[in-house]
């Protein structure tokens, strides 16, 4: 009797040993969506590619190329442009005054009175997204009031300093041309100096002119930070050749 419930016990610990072996093996093996190196086909052949999250690879197949790159997004906030309006004084309110018509709130450091007229400088900035190709999304804030003036002359000495023109020399990125019902389109893309590109519509002979060309003249405006007068934007106001 004491042999044969020997035996029931061992029978049923090996039944024990294997279903937790089984259990084991079924949490270990990975699924097949998080293994790192992945099999597809493409143009007739067939290829691997490992990636993460944060890498870029690519896939060759007969001379066919298919490249992946990581979706970042670089954003970053820009001085845009400068205004000089003339506004009325309204409602003083707590060492501060009211503009009109527009009734925007600003500091009154000159002491101005209700009914005065004063010269406003105004301030528009600019959110910029970039890609992971290059290309740029332009969000524009609403003009705001930074500074008032007694006349006009000194509102434009200010405004004279914080947007510049100037002829600079530039990478030219490239020209091309479209047809559309057999008219040309001429077109050149350029890198400014803070690193945007610009494209702009050329004529057919400027366009011949820049074809073997590396770098170009161009005329530039900085837009500085009235806060920060080192960080600039600048944006292309036409070709100087």
């Amino acid at each position: 009797m004491k042999q044969e419930r020997f035996w029931l016990m061992a029978a049923g610990f090996v039944i024990v040993i294997s279903i937790i072996w089984a259990i084991s093996s079924a949490v270990d093996k990975k699924p097949s969506v998080m293994n790192t190196t992945s099999t597809f086909s493409g143009n007739g052949g067939t290829g691997s590619f490992s990636s993460s999250s944060s890498e870029t690879g690519s896939y060759s197949s007969n001379g066919t190329s298919i490249n992946t790159m990581s979706s970042e997004t670089m954003s970053s906030d820009v001085p845009w442009d400068y205004q000089v309006q003339e506004a009325k004084v309204g409602d003083l309110l707590d060492g501060d005054m009211i503009l009109l018509p527009n009734n925007e709130r600003i500091s009154n450091d000159q002491n101005f009175a209700t009914g005065d007229q004063v010269w406003v400088l105004r301030y528009m900035n600019a959110t910029m997204r970039t890609d992971s190709q290059g290309k740029n999304e332009v969000t524009l804030s609403q003009w705001k009031p930074i500074k008032t003036f007694k006349s006009k002359e000194d509102a434009d000495k200010d405004l004279a300093e914080l947007k510049t023109e100037v002829k600079t020399e530039v990478n030219l990125v490239g020209v091309y041309k479209t047809e559309l019902d057999g008219k040309f389109r001429y077109f050149a893309v350029a890198d400014l100096p803070t690193g945007q590109k610009v494209k702009q519509p050329i004529a057919e002979d400027r366009y011949v002119k820049f074809k073997d060309k590396k770098q170009v003249q161009v005329v530039i405006e900085e837009v500085h930070d009235y806060s920060n007068y080192d960080q600039t934007m600048a944006k292309f106001r036409g070709w100087a050749e």
